[in-house]
């Protein structure tokens, strides 16, 4: 069973704490990387740079206000790079108005979360992707 790789990029420290957070006390298992904005993202998405051996993510969870390159630029990448074709893009949301925008697009309800993000809606969209698993630990913590 191959393990769902996630990268989150998301800039505000809180956001990341509260999803990592939230990833700990599910005790998530999947490899998770944190990107702090969207250059760093392009660069780790096509293995540029620092990023050069970085390995391909399963799931990118998506701040779309991000400073210097703004995520609809990653997502554009994204879109346009054949390799990323298999990746599901989950973009995070601050704002109703972005949501609306959102789903003026055609984009589907369980590709947008309102932040913070919400670790069963995760899931339930990991295990929707036939390929990936998402683990638990359902083993105690001592």
């Amino acid at each position: 069973m191959e393990l769902a790789r996630i990268l989150l990029v998301e800039d505000d420290p809180g956001d990341v704490a509260y999803t990592l957070d939230e990833f700990r006390e599910h005790r998530l298992r999947n490899p998770v990387t944190v990107l702090g904005n969207g250059l760093h993202a392009v660069d780790y998405l096509e293995r540029r740079g620092p990023h050069a051996d970085a390995p391909v993510p399963d799931i990118l969870l998506l701040d779309l206000n991000l400073p210097g390159v703004d995520g609809r630029v990653v997502l554009d990448r994204v879109l346009g790079n054949p390799r990323l074709a298999d990746l599901t893009v989950v973009v995070l949301t601050g704002s109703p108005t972005e949501e609306q925008l959102l789903r003026d697009f055609g984009v589907p309800a369980e590709f947008y979360f309102r932040k913070p993000v919400d670790f069963a809606q995760l899931a339930a969209l990991i295990r929707g992707v036939d390929q990936f698993s998402i683990v638990v630990d359902r083993t105690t913590a001592r």
